[in-house]
Protein backbone atom coordinates (compact mmCIF):
# COMPACT_ATOMS: atom_id res chain seq x y z
CA UNK A 1 0.00 0.00 0.00
CA UNK A 2 1.29 3.45 -0.68
CA UNK A 3 2.48 5.48 2.11
CA UNK A 4 1.88 8.99 2.94
CA UNK A 5 5.59 9.46 3.37
CA UNK A 6 6.48 8.60 -0.05
CA UNK A 7 5.04 11.94 -1.58
CA UNK A 8 5.70 13.93 1.46
CA UNK A 9 4.50 17.80 0.51
CA UNK A 10 7.00 20.30 -0.38
CA UNK A 11 9.16 22.48 2.05
CA UNK A 12 6.67 24.72 4.49
CA UNK A 13 6.58 28.40 3.73
CA UNK A 14 6.36 31.29 5.98
CA UNK A 15 2.97 32.80 6.95
CA UNK A 16 3.28 35.71 4.83
CA UNK A 17 4.32 34.00 1.82
CA UNK A 18 0.87 32.09 2.09
CA UNK A 19 -0.80 35.61 2.57
CA UNK A 20 0.98 36.97 -0.29
CA UNK A 21 0.13 34.19 -2.86
CA UNK A 22 -3.49 34.26 -1.18
CA UNK A 23 -3.85 37.75 -2.18
CA UNK A 24 -2.77 37.19 -5.90
CA UNK A 25 -5.08 33.97 -6.36
CA UNK A 26 -7.76 36.60 -5.40
CA UNK A 27 -6.53 39.17 -7.74
CA UNK A 28 -6.79 37.09 -10.24
CA UNK A 29 -10.13 35.80 -9.62
CA UNK A 30 -11.38 39.50 -9.75
CA UNK A 31 -9.65 40.24 -12.42
CA UNK A 32 -10.90 37.25 -14.52
CA UNK A 33 -14.92 38.43 -13.11
CA UNK A 34 -14.15 41.30 -14.74
CA UNK A 35 -13.05 40.74 -17.67
CA UNK A 36 -16.27 38.54 -18.01
CA UNK A 37 -18.55 41.03 -16.95
CA UNK A 38 -17.15 43.52 -19.42
CA UNK A 39 -17.52 41.00 -22.44
CA UNK A 40 -20.83 40.34 -21.36
CA UNK A 41 -22.10 43.61 -19.91
CA UNK A 42 -23.52 44.52 -23.93
CA UNK A 43 -25.66 41.84 -23.99
CA UNK A 44 -27.50 42.04 -20.43
CA UNK A 45 -31.04 42.92 -21.74
CA UNK A 46 -30.81 39.82 -23.87
CA UNK A 47 -29.66 37.41 -20.92
CA UNK A 48 -32.34 38.69 -18.72
CA UNK A 49 -35.07 38.33 -21.97
CA UNK A 50 -34.17 34.47 -22.00
CA UNK A 51 -33.82 34.09 -18.32
CA UNK A 52 -37.25 35.45 -17.81
CA UNK A 53 -38.44 33.72 -20.98
CA UNK A 54 -39.96 30.60 -19.22
CA UNK A 55 -42.21 33.09 -17.09
CA UNK A 56 -43.14 35.44 -20.44
CA UNK A 57 -44.99 31.74 -21.44
CA UNK A 58 -46.55 31.38 -19.02
CA UNK A 59 -48.51 34.46 -18.55
CA UNK A 60 -51.22 34.67 -19.48
CA UNK A 61 -52.59 36.72 -22.67
CA UNK A 62 -52.07 40.58 -22.34
CA UNK A 63 -49.88 40.30 -18.95
CA UNK A 64 -46.37 41.43 -18.95
CA UNK A 65 -43.54 42.16 -16.17
CA UNK A 66 -43.10 45.15 -14.87
CA UNK A 67 -40.51 47.36 -13.02
CA UNK A 68 -42.10 49.18 -9.96
CA UNK A 69 -38.30 50.50 -9.18
CA UNK A 70 -37.01 53.54 -10.58
CA UNK A 71 -33.58 52.75 -11.44
CA UNK A 72 -34.53 49.34 -11.79
CA UNK A 73 -34.83 48.84 -15.70
CA UNK A 74 -30.94 49.14 -15.61
CA UNK A 75 -29.51 47.65 -12.46
CA UNK A 76 -31.82 44.87 -13.00
CA UNK A 77 -30.08 43.46 -16.17
CA UNK A 78 -26.63 44.68 -14.90
CA UNK A 79 -26.88 42.65 -11.19
CA UNK A 80 -27.70 39.48 -13.81
CA UNK A 81 -24.91 40.27 -15.84
CA UNK A 82 -22.78 40.57 -12.82
CA UNK A 83 -24.24 36.92 -11.39
CA UNK A 84 -23.90 35.58 -14.90
CA UNK A 85 -20.07 36.14 -14.73
CA UNK A 86 -19.31 34.70 -10.92
CA UNK A 87 -21.08 31.45 -12.42
CA UNK A 88 -19.17 31.43 -15.68
CA UNK A 89 -15.87 32.26 -14.07
CA UNK A 90 -16.21 29.17 -11.56
CA UNK A 91 -13.85 26.72 -13.24
CA UNK A 92 -10.99 29.58 -12.59
CA UNK A 93 -12.03 30.09 -9.36
CA UNK A 94 -12.45 26.61 -8.18
CA UNK A 95 -8.97 26.22 -9.87
CA UNK A 96 -7.54 28.71 -7.80
CA UNK A 97 -8.66 27.75 -4.62
CA UNK A 98 -6.80 23.91 -5.42
CA UNK A 99 -3.68 25.75 -6.44
CA UNK A 100 -3.52 27.02 -3.33
CA UNK A 101 -4.54 24.22 -1.00
CA UNK A 102 -2.83 21.29 -3.34
CA UNK A 103 1.03 21.99 -2.37
CA UNK A 104 0.26 21.01 1.36
CA UNK A 105 -1.63 17.88 0.13
CA UNK A 106 0.13 14.42 -0.93
CA UNK A 107 0.18 12.59 -4.28
CA UNK A 108 -2.45 10.01 -3.43
CA UNK A 109 -5.09 13.12 -2.21
CA UNK A 110 -4.62 14.93 -4.99
CA UNK A 111 -5.11 12.16 -7.22
CA UNK A 112 -8.35 11.93 -5.71
CA UNK A 113 -9.21 15.61 -5.19
CA UNK A 114 -9.19 17.04 -8.53
CA UNK A 115 -11.78 14.78 -10.00
CA UNK A 116 -13.75 16.03 -7.19
CA UNK A 117 -13.70 19.24 -7.84
CA UNK A 118 -13.89 18.81 -11.83
CA UNK A 119 -17.19 17.17 -11.05
CA UNK A 120 -18.72 18.81 -8.28
CA UNK A 121 -18.21 21.95 -11.20
CA UNK A 122 -20.29 20.13 -13.47
CA UNK A 123 -22.84 19.06 -10.62
CA UNK A 124 -23.47 22.49 -10.06
CA UNK A 125 -23.75 23.75 -13.84
CA UNK A 126 -26.20 20.63 -14.10
CA UNK A 127 -28.55 21.84 -11.38
CA UNK A 128 -28.46 25.05 -12.85
CA UNK A 129 -29.88 23.51 -16.05
CA UNK A 130 -32.47 21.28 -14.61
CA UNK A 131 -33.73 24.23 -12.61
CA UNK A 132 -34.16 26.50 -16.21
CA UNK A 133 -35.62 23.67 -18.34
CA UNK A 134 -37.36 21.34 -15.59
CA UNK A 135 -38.32 23.70 -12.74
CA UNK A 136 -38.82 26.83 -14.14
CA UNK A 137 -41.79 25.92 -16.89
CA UNK A 138 -43.27 23.80 -14.08
CA UNK A 139 -43.72 26.08 -10.87
CA UNK A 140 -44.50 28.86 -13.08
CA UNK A 141 -47.19 27.53 -15.14
CA UNK A 142 -48.71 26.24 -11.40
CA UNK A 143 -48.50 29.88 -10.58
CA UNK A 144 -50.52 31.23 -13.54
CA UNK A 145 -52.96 28.34 -13.28
CA UNK A 146 -53.21 28.82 -9.34
CA UNK A 147 -53.98 32.59 -10.04
CA UNK A 148 -57.42 33.77 -8.87
CA UNK A 149 -59.68 35.52 -11.32
CA UNK A 150 -59.56 39.33 -11.51
CA UNK A 151 -56.34 39.39 -10.84
CA UNK A 152 -53.53 40.81 -12.98
CA UNK A 153 -50.62 38.35 -13.24
CA UNK A 154 -47.99 41.41 -13.89
CA UNK A 155 -44.21 39.56 -12.03
CA UNK A 156 -41.55 42.30 -10.99
CA UNK A 157 -38.27 42.41 -12.91
CA UNK A 158 -36.34 42.83 -9.50
CA UNK A 159 -37.96 40.14 -7.50
CA UNK A 160 -38.29 37.53 -10.70
CA UNK A 161 -34.31 37.38 -10.69
CA UNK A 162 -33.71 37.43 -7.02
CA UNK A 163 -36.30 34.42 -7.15
CA UNK A 164 -34.32 32.74 -10.10
CA UNK A 165 -31.10 33.34 -8.59
CA UNK A 166 -32.42 31.29 -5.13
CA UNK A 167 -33.41 28.62 -7.46
CA UNK A 168 -30.19 28.26 -9.60
CA UNK A 169 -28.16 28.42 -6.50
CA UNK A 170 -30.48 26.02 -4.00
CA UNK A 171 -30.55 23.41 -7.38
CA UNK A 172 -26.39 24.05 -7.90
CA UNK A 173 -26.21 23.41 -3.88
CA UNK A 174 -28.50 20.19 -4.20
CA UNK A 175 -26.61 18.71 -6.99
CA UNK A 176 -23.40 18.74 -4.79
CA UNK A 177 -25.12 15.71 -2.89
CA UNK A 178 -23.17 13.08 -4.18
CA UNK A 179 -19.57 15.04 -4.08
CA UNK A 180 -20.83 15.64 0.22
CA UNK A 181 -21.32 11.82 0.26
CA UNK A 182 -18.24 10.83 -0.90
CA UNK A 183 -16.50 13.83 0.94
CA UNK A 184 -17.91 12.22 4.21
CA UNK A 185 -16.84 8.33 3.48
CA UNK A 186 -13.52 9.28 2.37
CA UNK A 187 -12.42 10.99 5.30
CA UNK A 188 -13.65 8.37 7.40
CA UNK A 189 -16.35 10.07 9.43
CA UNK A 190 -18.81 7.12 8.47
CA UNK A 191 -19.12 4.30 6.20
CA UNK A 192 -21.58 4.03 2.97
CA UNK A 193 -23.24 0.84 4.68
CA UNK A 194 -24.01 3.26 7.94
CA UNK A 195 -25.37 5.85 5.42
CA UNK A 196 -27.36 3.36 3.65
CA UNK A 197 -29.03 2.41 6.97
CA UNK A 198 -29.76 6.29 7.71
CA UNK A 199 -31.81 6.21 3.77
CA UNK A 200 -35.26 7.12 5.33
CA UNK A 201 -34.12 9.93 7.77
CA UNK A 202 -32.15 11.37 4.44
CA UNK A 203 -35.38 10.93 2.08
CA UNK A 204 -37.30 13.30 4.89
CA UNK A 205 -34.22 15.25 5.07
CA UNK A 206 -33.78 16.08 1.33
CA UNK A 207 -37.69 17.14 1.93
CA UNK A 208 -36.93 19.18 4.63
CA UNK A 209 -34.10 21.19 2.20
CA UNK A 210 -36.32 21.34 -0.57
CA UNK A 211 -38.99 23.30 2.26
CA UNK A 212 -36.21 25.36 2.88
CA UNK A 213 -34.67 26.34 -0.10
CA UNK A 214 -37.33 26.57 -2.50
CA UNK A 215 -40.58 28.69 -3.00
CA UNK A 216 -43.60 27.97 -0.83
CA UNK A 217 -44.99 25.14 -3.58
CA UNK A 218 -45.23 21.29 -3.26
CA UNK A 219 -44.19 21.22 -6.97
CA UNK A 220 -40.53 22.74 -6.78
CA UNK A 221 -39.71 21.67 -2.99
CA UNK A 222 -40.33 17.65 -4.75
CA UNK A 223 -38.45 18.92 -7.85
CA UNK A 224 -35.68 19.13 -5.67
CA UNK A 225 -36.18 16.22 -3.24
CA UNK A 226 -36.40 14.00 -5.18
CA UNK A 227 -32.99 15.13 -7.04
CA UNK A 228 -31.25 14.78 -4.08
CA UNK A 229 -32.76 11.71 -2.97
CA UNK A 230 -31.26 10.08 -6.39
CA UNK A 231 -27.72 11.79 -6.12
CA UNK A 232 -27.90 10.74 -2.67
CA UNK A 233 -27.88 7.05 -4.04
CA UNK A 234 -25.30 7.81 -7.01
CA UNK A 235 -22.96 9.17 -4.00
CA UNK A 236 -22.74 5.65 -2.58
CA UNK A 237 -22.29 3.95 -5.10
CA UNK A 238 -19.49 5.85 -6.26
CA UNK A 239 -17.84 6.17 -2.63
CA UNK A 240 -16.86 2.99 -3.03
CA UNK A 241 -13.92 4.05 -5.03
CA UNK A 242 -13.33 6.28 -2.62
CA UNK A 243 -13.70 4.07 0.52
CA UNK A 244 -9.89 4.15 2.37
CA UNK A 245 -8.68 0.45 2.46
CA UNK A 246 -8.05 0.38 5.95
CA UNK A 247 -12.11 0.95 6.34
CA UNK A 248 -12.54 -1.63 4.02
CA UNK A 249 -10.64 -4.41 5.75
CA UNK A 250 -12.21 -3.19 9.38
CA UNK A 251 -15.70 -4.00 7.44
CA UNK A 252 -14.84 -7.45 6.27
CA UNK A 253 -13.36 -7.77 9.61
CA UNK A 254 -16.58 -7.07 10.91
CA UNK A 255 -17.97 -9.59 8.95
CA UNK A 256 -19.46 -12.89 10.45
CA UNK A 257 -17.43 -14.91 7.81
CA UNK A 258 -13.78 -13.47 8.85
CA UNK A 259 -15.25 -13.86 12.39
CA UNK A 260 -15.83 -17.38 11.97
CA UNK A 261 -12.49 -17.39 9.85
CA UNK A 262 -10.78 -16.01 12.71
CA UNK A 263 -12.38 -17.74 15.46
CA UNK A 264 -9.77 -20.99 15.06
CA UNK A 265 -6.41 -18.80 15.49
CA UNK A 266 -7.98 -17.40 18.38
CA UNK A 267 -8.86 -20.52 20.15
CA UNK A 268 -5.11 -21.68 19.87
CA UNK A 269 -3.42 -18.49 20.89
CA UNK A 270 -4.42 -17.41 24.21
CA UNK A 271 -2.43 -14.48 23.80
CA UNK A 272 -4.19 -12.96 21.50
CA UNK A 273 -7.26 -13.59 23.53
CA UNK A 274 -5.55 -11.67 26.73
CA UNK A 275 -4.34 -8.59 24.61
CA UNK A 276 -6.91 -7.90 21.94
CA UNK A 277 -6.24 -7.86 18.14
CA UNK A 278 -3.18 -9.87 17.20
CA UNK A 279 -2.43 -8.36 14.43
CA UNK A 280 -1.90 -5.36 16.46
CA UNK A 281 2.23 -4.86 17.69
CA UNK A 282 1.99 -1.72 19.57
CA UNK A 283 2.31 -1.84 23.01
CA UNK A 284 -1.22 -1.51 25.76
CA UNK A 285 -1.16 -1.73 29.04
CA UNK A 286 -2.50 -4.49 31.03
CA UNK A 287 -5.75 -4.04 33.07
CA UNK A 288 -6.11 -5.57 36.84
CA UNK A 289 -8.37 -8.35 35.20
CA UNK A 290 -5.97 -9.07 32.24
CA UNK A 291 -3.15 -9.37 34.74
CA UNK A 292 -4.72 -11.59 36.71
CA UNK A 293 -5.58 -13.75 33.75
CA UNK A 294 -2.36 -14.47 32.81
CA UNK A 295 -0.40 -15.09 35.91
CA UNK A 296 -3.42 -17.86 36.08
CA UNK A 297 -2.36 -19.00 32.95
CA UNK A 298 1.42 -18.63 33.55
CA UNK A 299 0.85 -20.83 37.16
CA UNK A 300 -1.48 -23.23 35.42
CA UNK A 301 1.76 -23.78 32.37
CA UNK A 302 4.12 -23.97 35.25
CA UNK A 303 2.11 -26.54 36.78
CA UNK A 304 1.68 -28.35 33.95
CA UNK A 305 5.10 -28.69 33.56
CA UNK A 306 5.71 -30.20 36.65
CA UNK A 307 3.35 -32.86 36.20
CA UNK A 308 5.00 -33.57 32.90
CA UNK A 309 8.34 -34.33 34.74
CA UNK A 310 6.65 -36.64 37.39
CA UNK A 311 5.11 -38.41 34.69
CA UNK A 312 8.89 -39.13 33.36
CA UNK A 313 10.67 -40.43 36.10
CA UNK A 314 13.84 -40.88 33.27
CA UNK A 315 14.54 -37.56 33.26
CA UNK A 316 15.79 -37.52 36.88
CA UNK A 317 17.77 -34.19 38.35
CA UNK A 318 21.22 -34.43 38.91
CA UNK A 319 21.63 -35.75 42.19
CA UNK A 320 22.42 -32.98 45.24
CA UNK A 321 26.44 -34.39 45.60
CA UNK A 322 26.99 -33.71 42.07
CA UNK A 323 25.25 -30.43 41.57
CA UNK A 324 27.39 -28.97 45.39
CA UNK A 325 30.43 -30.50 43.50
CA UNK A 326 29.77 -28.67 40.45
CA UNK A 327 28.75 -25.35 42.22
CA UNK A 328 32.04 -25.74 44.61
CA UNK A 329 34.31 -25.80 41.46
CA UNK A 330 32.55 -23.02 39.99
CA UNK A 331 32.85 -21.09 43.37
CA UNK A 332 36.64 -21.45 43.50
CA UNK A 333 38.28 -18.21 44.22
CA UNK A 334 41.33 -17.36 42.37
CA UNK A 335 43.89 -18.08 45.65
CA UNK A 336 41.77 -21.31 46.41
CA UNK A 337 42.71 -22.28 43.00
CA UNK A 338 46.12 -21.05 43.46
CA UNK A 339 46.52 -23.75 46.48
CA UNK A 340 45.50 -26.21 44.99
Amino acid sequence: MTDHQEFPPPLEQPFVAHLVELRDRLLKCVLVITVIFLALIGFSNDLYIFLAEPLIKSLPQGSSMIATGVVAPFLTPFKLTLVVSIFASIPFLLYQAWAFVAPGLYQNERRLAFPLIVSSTLLFYLGMVFAYYVVFPLVFGFMAATTPEGVNQAPDISMFLDFAIKLFFAFGIAFEVPIATILVIWAGLTTAASLAAKRPYVIVAAFVVGMLLTPPDVISQTLLALPMWILFELGLVFSKMYTPKRAEEEQQGDSPAAATATDPVVEDNEAATDYGDSGDEEYREMSDEEMEAELDRIESEESGYEHEAESHPEYEPLPEEDDKTVSGDNNDTPDTKQDK
